[in-house]
């Protein structure tokens, strides 16, 4: 398992895309328990995955706090990954997982349950960060409050229906529209107020 290993320690630059066969036999080796398999699919896929992290997170050290639970539980449940799928967005999923289970012990009155990657549509590919300045926006979302981030997150980046979002935050379908709502009104308030200032 990856317990000391950190996130500053990853690989400045990933490596190529493997195909499935190399995927393959690099998932093997991770659950077999191989240290040096761990090691590279860590510098393979952690840029990437930090990058989901940051989404979720309020700063980049939050982010890099739910990286490494993120990779903890990939190693733990890699032996649950079918091979079916994109193995990207497995990982995804777990990450969002990781971000989740994260917010339910810093603020145990919301009531987060497990996202479920099998009980959900997640669009593959990230529209949302392809159609827009994906630091800006990122950093504008980090400045939300943690309900409002991460149903936010839930709808807009993994494509959930309020109702899948009401079931997984325990809260009404009613609260998951008002909490989108008033998350939109305040990232557009901001945006509006930059643009402002742009034009000075």
């Amino acid at each position: 398992m990856l317990t000391q290993l950190k996130f500053t320690e990853c690989i400045s630059m990933p490596e190529t895309n493997l195909n499935l066969a190399e995927i393959e036999q690099l998932i093997k080796g991770c659950i077999a328990g191989e240290r040096a398999s761990q090691e590279r699919l860590y510098n393979l896929y952690a840029r990437k995955m930090m990058g989901v992290c940051l989404w979720y997170a309020r700063n980049r050290e939050e982010a890099e706090e739910i990286l490494q639970d993120g990779f903890m539980r990939v190693f733990t449940y890699l032996h649950t990954y079918s091979g079916t799928g994109s193995f990207d967005g497995w990982m995804r999923r777990i990450m969002v997982n990781a971000a989740l289970l994260k917010y339910r012990k810093k603020w145990p009155t919301i009531p987060v349950v497990e996202f479920n990657p099998f009980a959900h549509d997640t669009p593959e590919g990230n529209s949302v960060i392809e159609l827009l300045d994906a630091k800006e926006l990122v950093n504008l979302v980090q400045m939300l409050s943690p309900v409002y981030r991460i149903v936010f997150n839930l709808h807009v980046l993994e494509g959930l229906k309020h109702r899948e979002i009401a079931l997984l935050l325990g809260i009404s379908e009613g609260t998951s529209k008002s909490n989108l709502a008033d998350a939109r009104a305040i990232l557009q308030k901001v945006l509006t107020g930059k643009k402002k200032l742009a034009l000075r």
